[in-house]
């Protein structure tokens, strides 16, 4: 492994220029004029350099990205977006290992090192789109790690079938077990979070739940699985997706539902939505909270690049951000605040962290997200696996 210094570099959290030096896969120094003796030495200009993003909530399975434009015809609502995706997809060969490829390369290139994807599982599908998205990672050499969660996207209890099918992908190796709108979809908010904190803990696997109810019913479920993390043992082993019911509840009750949140360690995750989780009440609670860049030009939605400096930026317009002390908080949770859900160890930017880093060009870490350039060197593992652009 060649050793790599990086010249005039605009470290996140740090005043003026430095030079980093990475060892071994690792950063082994971070000061002024350091030698690049034995190294191979990048002079990065001034460009901003974050950790390597983490995309918190992807559904790479299901991209079109690089295959045909598809107009979206759906009709309105989450049943009949759900319905749309479910009877066309085989029309478009999805999952496709070259589609998922093509969408995981443009992550990679714009900054990404790590990404939960939730992939579909159901009785029409089975868990083929397991092994597709496997098998797409594979293609990229290590340039992005990518953690699976078996997601019942046609529901459990209204999709027979479907609960051995989750079992078979935790069997297979699958980390995270999912579930979606246990009373809104699911229709059976009891029965359905029963069933997951019962695989989840028979494989010893966390929980990652889309949760798009909102108002008293959306509460009710929070509830719900609040009673169930702590009841079983198992905080810091839960993921809420969306958590669009925490926007609608009233004063008293959001800081009481952020409170147990904080207390059992469960995170949030968004993918900057008109209606925007609270960021800062959360990050002043201790609640992480991560982005992700959800579904990109696929049956669902036609947005998206998988680009996620530009997802950061939607999510700080939509939360009405202009501080750079507020549009630096978007970054940290899709930075720092990834990393903690997808517990990867040794992430940052200290020396003796993992060297995932990103370079971006701009003058402060504000300007890098909301110009979100083509970045300058994306390394992972202490290797440079893309620049300006394009793979290495």
């Amino acid at each position: 492994m060649t050793d790599l210094l990086l010249r005039d570099a605009r470290l996140w959290g740090r005043q003026g220029r430095a030079d980093l030096r990475i060892e071994g896969g690792r950063i082994a120094a971070v000061g002024d004029a350091l030698s690049g003796e034995g190294a191979r030495v990048e002079d990065l200009g001034g460009a901003v350099v974050i950790p390597g993003l983490v995309d918190s909530h992807a559904h790479v399975d299901k991209t079109l990205w690089g295959g045909p434009w598809v107009p979206r015809t759906a009709g309105p609502g989450l049943a009949a977006a759900i319905a749309y995706g479910r009877d066309r997809r085989a029309e478009f060969g999805v999952p496709n290992p070259d589609y998922i490829t093509a969408l995981l390369t443009n992550m990679v290139v714009s900054g990404t090192t790590h990404a939960r994807s939730h992939v579909d599982i159901d009785p029409g599908i089975g868990i083929g789109a397991v092994e597709a998205v496997r098998e797409a990672a594979e293609r990229l050499d290590g340039r992005i790690d990518v953690e699976l969660v078996a997601f019942p996207q046609t529901g459990v209890l209204v999709s027979p079938g479907t609960a051995d099918l989750l079992e078979e992908a935790l069997k297979a190796g699958v980390k995270t077990v999912g579930g979606i709108d246990p009373a809104g979809f699911d229709l059976d908010a009891e029965n359905h979070l029963d069933l997951v904190f019962a695989l989840a803990a028979q494989y010893g696997a966390e929980i990652d739940i889309h949760l798009h109810d909102g108002g008293d019913l959306g509460i009710h479920e929070f509830d719900l699985i609040i009673e169930r993390t702590r009841a079983l043992g198992y905080a810091g082993k839960v993921t809420i997706s969306h958590a669009f019911a925490l926007c609608d509840a009233d004063d008293a009750t959001r800081a009481r539902l952020i409170a147990d949140l904080a207390e059992l360690r469960i995170g949030l995750t968004s993918v900057a939505p008109k209606k925007i989780l609270p960021l800062r009440e959360l990050d002043a609670a201790g609640v992480t909270m991560g982005i992700g860049n959800d579904g990109v030009r696929d049956l669902w939605s036609p947005y998206g690049t998988g680009d996620m400096l530009q997802r950061t930026q939607w999510f700080a317009r939509n939360a009405g951000f202009s501080r750079d002390a507020d549009i630096e908080l978007a970054l940290e949770a899709a930075t720092f605040g990834g990393a903690r859900l997808l517990k990867i160890d040794g992430y940052g930017l200290a020396v003796g962290d993992t060297a995932d880093l990103v370079a971006v060009p701009g003058r402060n870490p504000s300007e890098a997200v909301l110009e979100h350039h083509k970045r300058t060197l994306v390394v992972k593992n202490g290797q440079i696996v893309a620049r300006d652009g394009a793979l290495v």
